[in-house]
């Protein structure tokens, strides 16, 4: 049995996998600094390498934020527990609540119901042993929810369900992508050890958001972000969006 980090890990690596379309063919090797290593027929092998962007300086929430968190946090649990009544599959779920339309408490039991009902319709024909991807959105969703994720690889031996940016928002989205790549570019010698071709970095974000409103998008790929990674990818798992930086 793998540790729970290096499940998720498999997990999200197959994810990236299939959400990049020009992914090198090869056999895919679970490892260790780095994370995996990709072995192509051409006896090329790259080293693979995954982060979470984690928001630095993410400000402490106020009181309304704090009750929608008890809120949202208590629907992921019920829903959780009434797809899994009926269900042996362990997944890993990502719920992306809207910041426009809080969920008032006196709808916390109709969204429940609701939502339960859409997450075992859209899993019901999937196999367990297969690994898959659902990206539910908000024509589909009661009010208050924008996105649900829903990913199964065999992998995973126990359920995730959590909220999206469960760490907080960023002030400085573009300051905690250089951080997150200048840790790793530290730890890159141990993966040169391994003595492979190249490096890539894949740093992952639940949604790609801030406390800023401004055009995210167009700033991260207009920025000049430096590494020593032969690439670094920005991977987005909501709206399975992947922007190349190096």
């Amino acid at each position: 049995m793998q540790p729970e980090k290096k499940q998720l890990e498999i997990l999200l690596m197959h994810y990236f996998r299939e959400c990049y379309p020009v992914f090198p063919r090869g056999k895919l090797i679970s490892s260790e600094s780095p994370d995996f290593i990709l072995k192509l027929k051409t006896r090329t092998q790259i080293g693979i390498e995954l982060t979470r962007l984690n928001p630095l300086n993410a400000p402490a929430p106020g009181n309304s934020r704090l009750e929608q968190h008890i809120i949202r946090d208590r629907i992921i649990h019920t829903v959780k527990e009434l797809v899994e009544s009926n269900s042996s599959m362990q997944l890993f779920v990502k719920f992306l609540f809207s910041e426009n339309n809080p969920i008032e408490a006196e709808r916390e039991l109709s969204v429940i119901a609701q939502v339960a009902h859409i997450i075992r319709k859209s899993i019901l024909l999937k196999k367990l042993n297969k690994f898959f991807y659902i990206v539910i959105d908000n024509k589909s969703l009661p009010r208050g929810l924008e996105n649900i994720l829903i990913i199964n690889h065999p992998a995973l031996e126990n359920s995730i369900w959590e909220r999206s940016n469960n760490l907080g928002l960023s002030e400085d989205v573009l300051g905690d992508i250089r951080e997150a790549i200048y840790k790793k570019d530290e730890k890159l010698h141990l993966y040169h050890r391994q003595n492979l071709n190249s490096y890539w970095l894949i740093v992952i974000t639940d949604r790609l958001q801030g406390t800023r409103n401004y055009n995210l998008h167009d700033k991260i790929m207009n920025h000049d972000f430096q590494s020593h990674f032969q690439h670094v990818f920005l991977f987005d798992l909501i709206k399975t969006k992947i922007f190349q930086l190096v």
